[in-house]
């Protein structure tokens, strides 16, 4: 793509994303999010003492506090990018239980999130048969899959996972056909008792996942959906918005549980958010993040709220809005509209291509 092709793209893209942002948050007929009675397995929900919002989780029987905990933004590979020092192991497992202990019991973490793994399963030691364990296949060779699961057990330490998920690296890399072909591997290793669920993610190929979607094969869906258009390191076209929409409405017909990630664009309305708009107000600022769960939650659809943690104050922010009054209002659109507007236009947004 030449420079001024990739202008002319940013153009078309920066004009219509405020205007599709907008019009969503006024007119999508998506029914208001209501906070579900607790139901299925009593550890489903046992000892949540800030009363998460709980919601059923896909087909699975179970349901869940709405508020989940990410494992990408605490890991050396990745900390930079959102702004703030890294914290050092037993810090980092002691963040994890600190999530259990005030009602968090999904926790996802992945075989390419480095040291991850075993945070996340130094942190859930003792109440493990209490939470939802999520981890990720990214290999391309499917005869590696049962290594990646293998070697995931060891480093959470645990018998088996509630869920693996094929990851969107090997997805984007494979295609259809190949990365069914890693669900086949994870078919004969759910047989075995290694896990209990099948799951795909995405941040940008949401033609292949709807593809892997309407083949039923899967329990639940983990894609790049927040206010910010962004997906991984680049920002989504109103065509991938689109596609993600009919993924969003397939995985929910069959009863799929749709998690959603880059609910704060990542590093774009996290800690980081001053780094990318330097010059806004810190009041302004803080009303951002709460704003872009509430813009999440208000879609039925959708069983939980993924979230990177990076720092245990980012955990409790994220309860308070969620424990608090859920309801997404005008002054949080505003809130969105005015910061993204002043994203969009900042260097480090300028110089993502938008796929």
């Amino acid at each position: 793509m030449t420079e001024k092709q990739h202008n002319l793209r940013r153009r078309t893209f920066l004009k219509s994303s405020l205007l599709v942002a907008g019009a969503t948050g006024l007119t999508q007929a998506i029914p208001g999010a209501q906070a579900q009675a607790a139901g299925g397995n009593h550890d489903d929900v046992d000892a949540n003492p800030a009363a998460i919002p709980t919601r059923p989780f896909g087909g699975t029987g179970r349901t869940l506090p709405i508020l989940g905990m990410g494992g990408s933004a605490m890991v050396r590979l990745f900390i930079k990018a959102y702004g703030v020092p890294l914290l050092s192991m037993d810090e980092r497992k002691a963040m994890v239980r600190h999530a259990y202990d005030s009602g968090i019991r999904y926790f996802d973490t992945a075989r390419v999130y480095g040291e991850s793994e075993s945070i996340v399963g130094g942190g859930l030691k003792g109440v493990r048969e209490h939470c939802y364990v999520a981890t990720k296949v990214h290999f391309p060779d499917p005869k590696l899959t049962r290594q990646s699961v293998e070697k995931s057990l060891e480093q959470l330490d645990m018998d088996y996972v509630d869920c693996v998920q094929v990851h969107s690296p090997a997805i984007e890399r494979l295609g259809f056909e190949g990365a069914m072909k890693i669900h086949a591997e994870l078919v004969k290793l759910r047989d075995e008792g290694l896990l209990k669920y099948i799951g795909l993610t995405t941040h940008v190929a949401f033609e292949t996942v709807l593809q892997m979607v309407e083949t039923g094969g899967f329990d639940q869906v983990l894609l790049a959906y927040g206010y910010f258009r962004k997906g991984m390191d680049t920002m989504l076209s109103n065509k991938k918005i689109e596609i993600r929409e009919r993924c969003l409405t397939k995985a929910y017909e069959q009863k799929m549980a749709i998690v959603a990630m880059k609910v704060l664009g990542a590093n774009i309305m996290s800690h980081n958010a001053k780094n990318v708009v330097g010059d806004y107000d810190e009041a302004q600022l803080a009303k951002v993040p709460p704003a872009a769960l509430r813009w999440v939650m208000r879609d039925e659809r959708v069983s939980m709220l993924n979230i990177g943690v990076s720092m245990p104050g980012d955990i409790d922010r994220n309860l308070a809005t969620l424990t608090g009054n859920p309801t997404y209002t005008n002054e949080d659109r505003d809130v969105l509209a005015e910061f993204s507007a002043r994203a969009y236009e900042s260097q480090m947004v300028k110089g993502m291509e938008v796929t």
